[in-house]
């Protein structure tokens, strides 16, 4: 189907206004430019909102708690941002990680991994991991169920969820009771007919995408590790159930829905929701596209059924 109408108009405003694209700053400016992009958290909602600094396999890291109003345990869910594993951070993603709180409800935790360039490949999902891990032997003093426990993310974020829910299951846990896949970069080929497609024109470009890989992992030979191209594992058997939302027009959306087609195939329940109209990044901009309120809300529902609140 054509562009959604807020699409368009929101692409023609970029494109009059001349913003750069990311790929053509420095990183820091890339990283600021992002920032600036990100739009504000909705108003209201019983929320207390924590940050933290917890140990990580290179040091502290930062964390950010979202925990709604109501009885506990409530179940959690780790957060990882995109951006490229190069670009954003808890401030970027503030706004859903606010929404999918409170709309669940559930405690988010939202993770600050190390970026690219500076941290290459695997530190972002060594972090993720790690965080995933220290959530689920400290719940207790968040609040929150260990029991149901969920991974999630967007882009780079879907990356490391996956990730983290192939290491888990592979090496000694936790025990993970969902992940939510928002179009996640889950390959690292760029032949794929949706970069055919959507490769230019429709915010995230092919361009910008071999930045990002390029920043996170220079050596293309080792970007077909399972834990840079999750879709390139071995086998995706015992893994937990999913949710993937892509875009129409987004470079990453048929890896995501790959995925997920592996996912069933190996008797994982795996569900697709693709956003005709959309473009990447529309899940984070609820405020801007009204389909990005709809895919909130539609993560939400998935989430409350998997870990019970529903």
């Amino acid at each position: 189907m054509p562009l959604d109408p807020q699409v368009k108009a929101f692409l023609d405003q970029t494109r009059e206004a001349g913003f750069p694209a990311f790929n053509e700053l420095p990183v820091p400016d890339a990283r600021l430019a992002y920032l600036a992009f990100a739009t504000p958290p909705p108003e209201g909602g019983a929320l207390a909102v924590e940050n933290r600094r917890i140990a990580g396999p290179a040091g502290e890291m930062a964390i950010r708690v979202y925990t709604p109003a109501g009885r506990r345990p409530q179940p959690v869910l780790v957060y990882f941002h995109g951006g490229g594993w190069t670009i954003g951070d808890l401030d970027t993603h503030d706004g859903v990680c606010r929404e999918l709180a409170a709309a669940i409800p559930a405690i988010v935790v939202a993770v600050d991994y190390r970026l690219a360039p500076e941290h290459r490949f695997p530190a972002a999902a060594d972090d993720a991991l790690a965080a995933t891990r220290w959530v689920s032997a400290h719940a207790s003093e968040l609040g929150a169920d260990p029991a149901r426990l969920a991974v999630g993310g967007d882009s780079a974020g879907g990356n490391l969820a996956a990730v983290v829910a192939l290491r888990a299951r592979d090496d000694g846990g936790p025990r993970i009771a969902f992940q939510l896949l928002v179009y996640p970069a889950v390959d690292s080929d760029f032949d794929r007919a949706s970069y055919r497609e959507n490769g230019d024109g429709y915010l995230l470009t092919t361009a910008l995408m071999h930045w990002f890989w390029n920043h996170y992992e220079p050596d293309v030979s080792k970007r077909t590790h399972p834990w840079a191209s999750p879709l390139r594992a071995s086998t995706l058997r015992g893994l937990p159930p999913a949710l993937v939302i892509t875009a129409e027009y987004d470079p990453l959306r048929d890896e995501g829905e790959a995925y997920a087609a592996q996912l069933n195939e190996a008797g994982v329940p795996a569900e697709v929701r693709r956003f005709d109209g959309m473009i990447h990044a529309f899940f984070q901009m609820s405020p801007v596209f009204e389909q990005g309120a709809v895919a909130i809300r539609h993560a939400a529902r998935a989430l409350g059924r998997a870990l019970g609140t529903a």
